[in-house]
């Protein structure tokens, strides 16, 4: 998202530009695509570690790990520094396709839904800023739409990141090509797409994520002198952690669903029975495990992809 639609709270070429600046829009989406490529760069590099202590929390009953220090110490000494960047290269590929169709799905949807829901205007009529209700719907929606690449990525990540064991060899996947044929050949289309009901129902809550971007938007640009960069910064770093807080627990089930054995011995044929399973296992508390690297993780990790992002865009021809 570019430092230009923060400045003004709506989504790139909101309002109609006149005809001479058409040939314009090729330019912006080939900047936003080689933005998005290192934003995702930058929040993988400072985002995985903390994703796979999560995992790892989410996925093990309480006596594989007393906690997260204990996980994070536990793998560093038994599998080294890979071992907190397994299933790294599987979102890495991914996060650019994702990026982009998450941003460009989202300027899609706060248009559409701007232009004919809440803000319709007549020929002639200054376009008004579409209000927060309208940037959460917008996000549910973008998030519903991301989850068809998000899926089958996550659900490889998921699966890379609670191999344990240090010998190679002894790993029923080598890597995320492996991981991802077997589970073709074995289960087909289905297997890839295992898990896409808890994917779609964890993106619902990015309603949340940027309902709440607006929001801080809004209140930093007039209660503050900060620049747009910085408004990014905080805006983003801060709704991350709104979104995280509301949607954790789904976040929870799907890791259970995605990590679940496809075949025999297959758990939870629902999402429904993966979350009654966790309350079953450890009560309210169950959806809460991994939660502190999560937390952490999602400041950081979002306010870095969004300094990328805005400095590659500033970098490169217009």
């Amino acid at each position: 998202m570019s430092a230009s639609a923060v400045k003004d709270n709506v989504p790139p070429r909101l309002v109609d530009a006149p005809e001479k600046q058409q040939p314009e829009k090729s330019p912006k989406a080939y900047r936003g695509f080689v933005g998005g490529v290192f934003s995702g760069i930058a929040k993988l590099s400072v985002g995985h570690p903390f994703d796979t202590i999560k995992v790892r929390l989410q996925t093990t009953d309480k006596s594989h790990f007393r906690g997260p220090l204990d996980c994070l110490l536990t793998t560093l000494r038994n599998e080294g520094v890979k071992g907190i960047y397994k299933g790294a290269t599987p979102p890495l590929v991914g996060w650019m396709f994702m990026d982009s169709l998450m941003l460009g799905s989202l300027s899609v949807y706060r248009r559409l839904l701007n232009d004919n829901y809440f803000n319709s205007r007549r020929p002639g009529e200054e376009q008004k800023k579409l209000p927060v209700l309208g940037h959460a719907a917008a996000g549910v929606m973008a998030g519903w739409t991301v989850s068809f690449i998000a899926g089958p990525v996550e659900h490889i990540k998921a699966r890379l990141q609670v191999q344990y064991q240090a010998d190679k060899s002894k790993r029923l996947y080598s890597g995320p090509i492996d991981c991802l044929k077997k589970t073709y050949m074995n289960h087909g289309v289905r297997g890839i797409y295992h898990g896409l009901s808890a994917t779609l129902l964890f993106r619902t809550f990015f309603c949340f994520w940027w309902g709440t971007y607006d929001v801080f938007t809004r209140a930093f640009q007039n209660n503050t002198n900060l620049s747009a960069p910085a408004i990014n910064f905080w805006a983003g770093g801060l709704s991350a952690q709104v979104f995280w807080i509301t949607s954790y627990p789904s976040d929870v089930v799907k890791q259970r669903v995605m990590t679940d054995p496809l075949g025999a011995g297959r758990r939870f044929p629902r999402w429904r029975d993966a979350a009654k399973a966790v309350y079953r296992e450890a009560g309210w508390k169950g959806y809460w495990r991994g939660f502190v690297p999560c937390f952490l993780r999602a400041f950081p990790a979002n306010a870095m992809a969004l300094v990328a992002f805005e400095g590659v865009m500033r970098a490169l021809p217009e």
